[in-house]
């Protein structure tokens, strides 16, 4: 999404301010004091965010992985990928939960 800027300028043409849309503004101030917030992306990159998965083949990994586990079937290298995909879907929820809260803030 491209913003259009606009300055407040003074009588010399010094740049002395700038004028923001609305949107540009709330997610300034919600941001400002809060880390959790995501800035800089849509609403529809939010939306989307807030609903990432795990591709196709690597749930299907991680099943096959987890079925083996709970049979104690897994071996040094499968215990590695199977930590890895759970760190990974680890670090998913945590942005799918940011995307979700900053909606939730833009929206208030």
């Amino acid at each position: 999404m491209v913003r259009q800027i606009q300055y407040v300028t003074n009588e010399r043409g010094d740049r002395v301010g700038v004028l923001l849309n609305l949107e540009t503004y709330q997610q300034l101030v919600i941001s400002r004091n809060d880390d959790k917030i995501l800035v800089s992306l849509s609403q529809g990159e939010l939306e989307a965010l807030a609903e990432i998965k795990l591709g196709i083949s690597e749930q299907t990994q991680l099943d096959e992985l987890l079925e083996k586990n709970a049979e104690g079937l897994l071996d040094e290298s499968e215990m590695v990928r199977l930590d890895n995909l759970i760190e990974k879907i680890d670090r998913l929820n945590m942005l799918k939960a940011r995307a979700r809260y900053t909606l939730h803030k833009l929206g208030e």
